[in-house]
């Protein structure tokens, strides 16, 4: 891979070898062959292109689709940055290259442009729907396999902040962990003495729960399927002395009404499963 490739998707936080076996994987997905264009197009047949976006939205994923280009041999300028808000028909990537070339990227840099431009784009609708508050808009770890540490990228161009990246970064007690342990303050206290020093979160179904979880010491609470009179009592209850994070069944419509509460994150899984694909084509020019 080219250094300065590397080196910029370094600087967005993104294992730069793990996105090249990533894009490699999608290479080798389509075969060693492209029976259509190999008939159609000599070796030294060369063709320019535009990817354009054909919606407003925010825009993602602009060097990873780079490795493609790269390791395809494809000349490519980038025309926006990922992050910025984008117009229909603004031009985000013009690229230059051998046309059998062009044509076997296309379908791969589309595949992670749209998806991570989606990923973006739907924070980006949360971000701003709660931008007059303190809160703010976190992932959960509903990714697609393979993909978690570019869909979480894509979430902090939208305007997001991560949770955690694994099962090994950070605890998170939940409602089974609860159950086989027997109570809160046994499943909390079993893990900070196993990690003392690492950010354990516990999830509360309960004002009951909030209470134990606090008492116990946890520093962060996950509020879940709370009514915003219930989320209310907690950020009273809780009164500063931990993190408060919204989370269970959250829409957009209802962004607002969890923030105000005066909790710190709302937990939005479906910035990763459920974002829609953001509409960009490629257009010889």
């Amino acid at each position: 891979m080219d250094a300065e490739l590397a080196d910029r998707l370094r600087a967005a936080g993104l294992d730069a070898g793990a996105v090249e076996r990533l894009v490699r994987t999608a290479l080798d997905e389509d075969g060693p062959e492209d029976v259509t264009s190999t008939p159609i197009f000599a070796p030294d047949e060369r063709s320019t292109g535009d990817f354009t976006a054909r919606e407003d939205g925010v825009v993602a994923g602009i060097p990873v689709a780079g490795v493609v280009f790269d390791l395809l041999g494809i000349d490519a300028e980038d025309k926006a940055a990922d992050g910025d808000r984008v117009t229909r028909g603004q031009v985000l990537i013009s690229v230059s290259g051998p046309t059998r070339a062009v044509l076997r990227a296309e379908r791969i840099a589309l595949n992670l442009l749209t998806h991570l431009s989606g990923v973006a784009t739907a924070t980006r609708a949360w971000a701003d729907a709660i931008g007059d508050t303190k809160a703010r808009v976190r992932d959960t770890r509903k990714t697609l396999p393979g993909l978690r540490a570019v869909q979480k990228y894509a979430v902090r161009c939208g305007g997001g902040v991560n949770h955690r990246m694994g099962l090994s970064d950070a605890a998170l007690v939940k409602d089974n962990h609860i159950a086989a342990a027997g109570s809160v303050t046994k499943a909390y206290e079993a893990i900070r003495a196993a990690h003392p020093a690492l950010h354990v979160q516990v999830e509360c179904d309960t004002l009951d729960q909030v209470r134990e979880a606090v008492e116990a010491g946890a520093t962060s609470l996950l509020l879940d399927n709370m009514d915003q009179d219930t989320m209310l009592e907690a950020v009273r209850l809780v009164d500063g002395r931990a993190e408060l994070e919204a989370s269970g069944g959250l829409t957009l419509d209802q962004a607002r009404d969890a923030a105000v509460t005066g909790v710190d994150y709302l937990a939005v899984g479906a910035l990763t499963h459920s974002a829609r694909v953001f509409d960009i084509g490629l257009d010889f020019t």
